[in-house]
């Protein structure tokens, strides 16, 4: 009898071209379904499904994927079992049984991200992997105060880089916060959707408020005019991490996630 598994998903998305497969290069999505297939003993490839298109180089904690199989294996030792065969940069951080009509992706009811920066003369080596190096100081009470304007129901059409398919355009932020601990900012955000790059924007937007080349009410035009225009540089991808992908019920998580204010605490 086939059963549906989810698997919640970490990775360091510095050696990967992102979440999805790819002809040309290789991607989480694809070390985790060649684990399975071996793990599973399939002749055929094993479909994963997963919530969240993280590009190059953004990392997660909390992806979120589910398969189909006939396997005897208990639903919960599917991560220790893949553990084994994936990369040390890739760790299965939980696998359970699913309702056959969950979805990864359509099921969701929200998702947290963080953006972390690093706010110091000089880079860390230790945070490079993880964090974006701003040289120049910033207003993190100021960005703090900006980023307040996109919480709520809004048109965010102006905060989807090109490329991006949706047609689609309104989201809803349910909270946002810019957080500072001595050399470490961390932008955090947890909303219904995110368009393509979106969060990546508003850190790069967060950024030039930071330095005052941007208004504090950059956020709030940009929503009015829905011109790209309006914000900032698209932010480097490794300061971004994916923190949960949330379903119905869950929003204690999200709330649990932003209470810790930082990713490095």
């Amino acid at each position: 009898m086939s059963r549906r598994i989810a698997l919640r998903i970490a990775y360091d998305g510095t050696n990967y071209a992102g979440w999805q497969t790819q002809s040309n290069a290789t991607a989480v999505q694809e070390v985790v379904e060649k684990a399975l297939q071996k793990l599973e003993k399939a002749e055929g490839k094993v479909n994963l499904t997963g919530a969240s298109r993280t590009d190059a180089g953004v990392h997660a904690l909390g992806q979120t994927a589910h398969f189909d199989t006939d396997s005897r294996i208990p639903a919960e030792k599917y991560s220790y079992a893949l553990n084994t065969l994936l990369p040390p940069d890739i760790r299965i951080q939980q696998s359970m049984e699913v309702a056959p009509d969950f979805h990864a992706r359509f099921s969701t009811a929200g998702k947290v991200y963080a953006y972390t920066i690093r706010n110091a003369p000089h880079a860390s080596p230790l945070m490079s992997r993880y964090a974006m190096h701003v040289p120049v100081p910033l207003d993190a009470e100021k960005m703090h105060r900006a980023v307040q304007d996109v919480v709520g129901k809004h048109d965010f059409s102006a905060f989807m880089a090109s490329g991006g398919t949706s047609k689609d355009f309104v989201r809803e932020m349910k909270a946002a916060q810019v957080n500072v601990s001595g050399s470490q900012i961390c932008f955090m955000i947890w909303g219904t959707g995110f368009l393509y790059n979106m969060v990546r924007i508003m850190a790069g937007t967060l950024i030039l408020i930071g330095q005052d080349k941007l208004p504090e009410d950059a956020f709030s035009r940009a929503i009015a005019s829905g011109n790209r225009l309006d914000l900032g540089v698209t932010a480097e991808p490794q300061g971004l991490t994916l923190m949960r992908v949330l379903y119905p019920g869950q929003e204690d998580e999200a709330k649990a996630i932003l209470s810790s204010k930082f990713l490095f605490s």
